[in-house]
């Protein structure tokens, strides 16, 4: 399935060259006085500027979408962490990012900052490593062909899951004006994940069945709860008892316990096959559950609720469109959506290029110069020294105006054709090009096909269930209109 898949953003030609000319410029900006400084930007990231208001800002001012900044956590309890960056906010500096030979990804995950590794059984897990250490290949090997393996019951997985969930959400809507879909989305993200990477269904465990998406919530907030905006509690108290210290592990360390034991017992086999890599079963379970907790449960929690709401809330006759398409596509008289099927279907998958564009699930890129080189930038270069931190900010890159038009826009066909393929080159969203494939000798996300199929089936999926559906402002169904087409209504599944 995959690989046919992949085969649809096949790139017609490689990325142009940079358009950098020779006019070489210094990297405007200032980190400012010690402490007040990194204390101000940080002040600014997370109160009164917010994020996006806090990149733009600066790159209106210094006319530059490369310039120096700091970036929170900072003073008063991290130590050992230098604020400091170099922002990289346009298509071109961006990209150099995710070249091996340029950059270090050694532990510059979420920046400067890194987690506790009691969070991880006090093992750096493959994302913290970079790609010139002995460990990496064995990890990025071990993961490739997890993926691999559970390729033959992903899509099954998911849809058995997806099904029961809009069930739920069905029987709620018969009774309420709206049903909000975030915790059954995590039930069904959890449970599919379980089946498919570690290879059993998380029920076998009645605690972690009922409980084990909520565990991984919590794993997943202790860690980046310092580095991220919350809106749990009003300023200042957000700054006081969120972003001034980084939080223990011992809070979460019995659930994380649990979830270890789980897939100890129940994952043996997939944990075995660690051993064909040279990783130690204590190795093997921490990134297992790093690439299901971290990378695939928080991605999808944070993309496929994007996806859902951008279209259910979208008045331009795009959910019209898709379902036409889909419909037209499903050729199966039990009316599946097959693999075949979904390849075709392409405006299904441009849409989910585009929400992927403007809402990518990991914002941030970090990554640490491994020698002086000169960046490239819209007919400019600017020296960077070995060391530095680099930071790219996607929400802002991914609306470079000079590669995409209409480049604010929500635009659901921007990648159909021949010219969209090409400005899959730009589509940065899985640590890497879209175009890219995840290798042993870089850092891309090894799920990177299996995240955008996964979205494209279930869009898929959903139209051809439903005639239409719409959400609220929040994580909310308003209205799911049942297929009234009685092939396309049937239960389905993959082929």
């Amino acid at each position: 399935m995959l690989s046919i898949c992949s085969s649809m953003i096949s790139s017609p030609s490689p990325p142009p060259p940079s358009s950098a000319a020779g006019t070489t410029r210094s990297i405007p900006g200032s980190y400012g006085f010690p402490l007040l400084g990194p204390l101000k930007d940080r002040l600014d990231y997370f109160w009164f500027q917010g994020q996006d208001k806090f990149f733009r800002s600066r790159m209106e001012a210094h006319k530059s979408p490369v310039f120096r900044a700091n970036m929170p956590p900072t003073f008063p309890f991290f130590f050992g962490i230098d604020p400091r960056i170099v922002a990289v906010l346009d298509c071109d500096s961006f990209s150099s990012l995710f070249d091996p030979a340029l950059i270090d990804k050694r532990n510059v995950l979420v920046g400067s900052y890194m987690p506790s590794l009691n969070f991880t059984g006090d093992i750096r897990v493959g994302v913290y490593l970079d790609t010139t250490e002995p460990g990496h290949a064995a990890v990025k090997k071990f993961s490739l062909d997890l993926l691999r393996r559970s390729s033959a019951v992903w899509f099954s997985s998911f849809e058995s899951n997806l099904s029961r969930m809009l069930s739920t959400i069905e029987s709620e809507l018969g009774q309420n004006s709206s049903s909000n879909f975030f915790v059954p989305l995590q039930k069904c993200i959890f449970s599919f994940l379980c089946k498919s990477i570690i290879g059993v269904e998380p029920s076998v465990s009645s605690e972690v069945g009922d409980s084990g998406f909520v565990m991984l919530d919590k794993w997943l907030a202790l860690q980046l709860l310092p580095t991220v905006s919350a809106q749990a509690l009003p300023q200042p108290f957000a700054e006081i008892f969120l972003h001034s210290f980084p939080f223990p592990f011992f809070l979460v360390a019995r659930d994380y316990k649990k979830l270890y034991n789980f897939v100890a017992k129940h994952g043996a086999e997939v944990v075995s096959i660690a051993e064909e890599y040279g990783l130690t079963k204590d190795e093997a379970i921490h990134n297992i559950l790093f690439v299901l907790g971290f990378n695939a449960f928080g991605g999808f929690t944070v993309f496929l609720p994007a996806l859902i709401t951008t279209i259910g809330r979208d008045k331009t006759g795009l959910k019209q469109r898709l379902r036409e398409e889909v419909r037209s596509h499903i050729k199966s008289e039990k009316g599946v959506v097959g693999f075949e099927e979904l390849k075709g279907m392409e405006l299904v998958w441009s849409t989910v290029y585009e929400v992927l564009r403007l809402n990518p699930p990991v914002p941030l890129q970090f990554g640490r110069a491994r020698e002086d080189f000169e960046l490239n930038s819209r007919g400019a270069r600017y020296p960077v020294k070995k060391g530095e931190l680099l930071c790219g900010y996607q929400p802002i890159v991914m609306r470079d105006p000079t590669v995409f038009d209409r480049a604010d826009e929500f635009v659901a066909d921007r990648f159909v054709g021949e010219e969209g393929k090409r400005l899959l080159n730009y589509l940065f969203w899985s640590n890497g090009p879209e175009t890219g494939t995840p290798t042993v000798q870089n850092k891309q996300c090894a799920a990177k096909d299996h995240v955008v199929a996964t979205a494209c089936f279930m869009l898929a999926e959903i139209f051809r269930r439903y005639d239409d559906y719409e959400c609220g402002d929040g994580m909310d169904f308003t209205k799911l209109e049942k297929a009234t087409n009685t092939a396309a209504a049937v239960p389905g599944g993959v082929k």
